[in-house]
């Protein structure tokens, strides 16, 4: 396998993937900039130059009370990136974070693919990195300001597993010391922090799959420069928590406490924080799961799940007690039947308004600033530019399929208005309206980790949608898009195999019901998703004409088995820990790898990263020298390396646009769909 091999097999489709490419950029408003967000005198923002593959951040001072920024209002630029990725191959920067005084700038920065950062820090009135800023070379991506001469940084192990914490105050001499707050030797356990919007806590969040700790300092408090940090709740097996400060002596808590699978909210008092303190804000609804909680000083708003969806709920509390009350609790309501909705970017704690995003399969990404007084009053304040769309020409909607074990597994397809023109009238049948003429179709799935591949906009699905593809999203088991049940109790441990059958009764679905046939029915995965590729071709290679496998974790047995390798520790309470049979045998029985055999497989596009921390190259490879070995029948494998990016391609998003129109032109050559002319 080499770096040219897919490239050469598909030779004949350069003119195919020209031709997508084109789409993609004729849908791209190269010149843009995102929604402004207001943080005391400024508002900030990125925007993109037509022709530079990186953003720039910027900011305008705000003149009054205006929620966007005057047209007039000079901009500052804070951070070019295209500058940062001069001569880099890879740039991926995050954390961009100015200070409390808007004076300084700290990012991180990675230039690999392997997900270890640099951290800087510039003076915004000079431009030039502070002088007395030196941290450790290799750090994690999560930053976060204390005071105006206040950085936290957390640091990786060997295995690149966030676990040290440290406070670094800015000296101009250089002489700056860094403190160890915490370290987190449980090699289950990843380390993550965060700062109360509010601004008086800082947060040291440790937790695995199963269990969370939280810590806090009060910045506030006198000798804060110096605090160490308090510990909410210590650790328990299979409790978690996540909290907020309430904006006056208290933490809203959400938690699985008590059998509260999808989490109930309640109140802790700062000075007494641990769970025999906590009391219930309001009732547990085990019909509605709370992800997060965002305070402001008059409310809160709850982001989570309910019927499928993401949902928000608003609360008010009181100002000065941080009371919160659990009668007003009122949920967001939206027209579409399908959407993906949450809380977007927001920098401010007192004010009546939360930024929230909005999308769906037709409807491109919009910020809106809800009132919180007046939910009903959102003010559109950006839509994603989306150039030569129409989204009246498309439709979605959602149908389900049944699982062997007659659980209904929900399924999102968008595709256009005008598909079966000529095709004559649909029918009815006895699982709902039948098209009067399959089409050829594309699968997506993920189904780990309990995360949602929701419903929104994917701009990026376009041009399968103009040349007559119908796009699914399987929404299975070991996602949490029925709640955390979905994926705690019925898609992990030894229930995983229900993800790799629910995919498969989806594929069923849509060729029982005349969506389409196996020989136009393709399927998508990525990471973990490629876990559940591999499965579906090693059980069900008949039902699929083409699979594309993005960085596939498919060597599950020999990860699983090597505690030297990243993440795989993390990983024993998502899969099982291999060193106890009942998990090893079960494993075994659906690792990718290990149970490939001689039979005729689809055919398959698998990618790669050369510096991918996650999915390191050797899986991929070695995955698609024994298919090629073992499979019977003339079907193509095809394994594409990028030897400058990690686990989430190309950060230049010229050639990540590339990438993508690399991999549809495989799948529509595939169902029969290369030489058909976008509508």
């Amino acid at each position: 396998i080499n770096r040219s091999r897919g490239t050469q097999e598909l030779a004949g489709l350069e003119s195919l993937r020209s031709t997508l490419y084109a789409e993609h950029i004729s849908h791209l408003k190269e010149t843009d900039d995102r929604a402004a967000c207001r943080k005391g005198g400024f508002f900030y923002y990125t925007r993109t130059v037509k022709g530079a593959s990186y953003k720039l951040h910027c900011r305008k001072a705000t003149k009054g009370a205006e929620r966007v920024p005057e047209e007039d209002a000079v901009e500052e630029v804070l951070l070019d990136e295209n500058a940062l990725a001069e001569g880099k191959s890879h740039c991926d920067v995050r954390s961009v974070k100015t200070s409390p005084n808007h004076a300084l700038l700290c990012y991180a920065v990675d230039f690999t693919g392997d997900e270890v950062y640099q951290l800087q820090v510039v003076d915004l009135l000079t431009g030039e990195m502070l002088p007395g800023a030196r941290f450790p070379e290799k750090i994690a991506r999560s930053l976060s300001w204390g005071d105006d001469g206040t950085i936290f940084y957390l640091t990786q192990d060997a295995q690149l597993r966030p676990f040290k914490m440290w406070r670094h105050k800015l000296a101009a001499d250089g002489d700056a010391t860094d403190d160890l707050l915490f370290t987190e030797d449980d090699e289950q356990y990843w380390l993550g922090m965060g700062k109360s919007r509010s601004g008086r806590f800082m947060f040291a969040a440790s937790g695995s799959s199963e269990t969370s700790e939280a810590h806090f300092i009060d910045l506030h408090a006198p000798g804060a420069g110096d605090a160490q940090l308090t510990v909410v709740q210590p650790r328990t097996f299979g409790l978690r928590y996540d909290l907020e400060h309430d904006g006056a002596d208290g933490f809203l808590v959400w938690t699985n406490k008590d059998g509260a699978i999808n989490n109930r909210l309640m109140r802790a008092p700062v000075g007494a924080p641990a769970a025999a303190s906590w009391e219930e804000v309001i009732p547990y609804d085990a019909d509605r799961k709370i992800a997060d909680v965002d305070v402001f000083k008059s409310h809160c708003v709850m982001e989570g799940r309910k019927d499928g969806l993401t949902q928000l709920w608003i609360l008010d509390k009181d100002p000065a007690t941080g009371a919160v009350d659990g009668a007003s609790l009122r949920q967001v309501t939206f027209d579409e039947e399908l959407y993906e909705c949450g809380v977007s970017t927001n920098k401010e704690y007192d004010t009546p308004y939360c930024r929230i995003h909005y999308s769906s399969l037709t409807t491109p990404t919009q910020w809106l600033d809800m009132d919180m007084n007046d939910m009903s009053s959102k003010t559109l304040i950006k839509e994603q530019a989306v150039l030569n769309f129409d989204r009246s020409l498309y439709v979605c909607r959602r149908v389900y399929a049944t699982a062997p074990d007659k659980t209904q597994i929900p399924m999102s397809i968008v595709h256009r208005k005008d598909l079966y023109e000529g095709d004559g009238e649909s029918k009815e049948g006895a699982s709902g309206e039948i098209p009067p003429a399959p089409k050829p179709a594309m699968l997506y799935g993920y189904g780990s980790y309990g995360i949602c591949i929701d419903p929104g906009f994917h701009k990026l699905i376009l041009p399968y949608l103009d040349r007559g593809m119908i796009y699914c999203i399987a929404h299975i088991r070991g996602g949490g898009e029925m709640g955390r049940y979905w994926y705690e109790e019925q898609g992990k441990y030894l229930n995983k195999r229900n993800t790799f059958q629910d995919f498969i009764s989806c594929a069923e679905h849509l060729v029982d019901s005349g969506f389409t046939t196996p020989s136009t029915l393709a399927a998508e995965g990525r990471s973990a998703g490629g876990l559940l590729m591999g499965n579906v071709v090693n059980w069900r290679p008949d039902l699929f004409q083409a699979i594309v496998a993005g960085v596939p974790f498919v060597d599950l047995m020999n990860t699983m088995c090597d505690p030297t390798i990243p993440l795989t520790t993390g990983e024993w309470e998502e899969w099982g820990n291999p060193n106890e049979d009942k998990y090893f045998d079960y494993m075994l029985s659906y690792s990718p790898y290990d149970n490939v055999r001689a039979q005729p497989y689809p055919n398959i596009l698998i990618t790669a990263g050369l510096f991918d921390p996650r999915v390191a190259y050797w899986e991929p490879a070695k995955w698609a020298s024994k298919l090629r070995s073992l499979k019977t029948g003339d079907n193509k494998v095809l394994c594409k390396f990028d030897l400058d990016s990690g686990h989430f391609s190309a950060s230049d998003r010229y050639k990540y646009l590339r990438e993508k129109a690399f991999d549809q032109a495989f799948v529509l050559s595939m169902v029969g769909l290369a030489d058909t002319p976008k509508k």
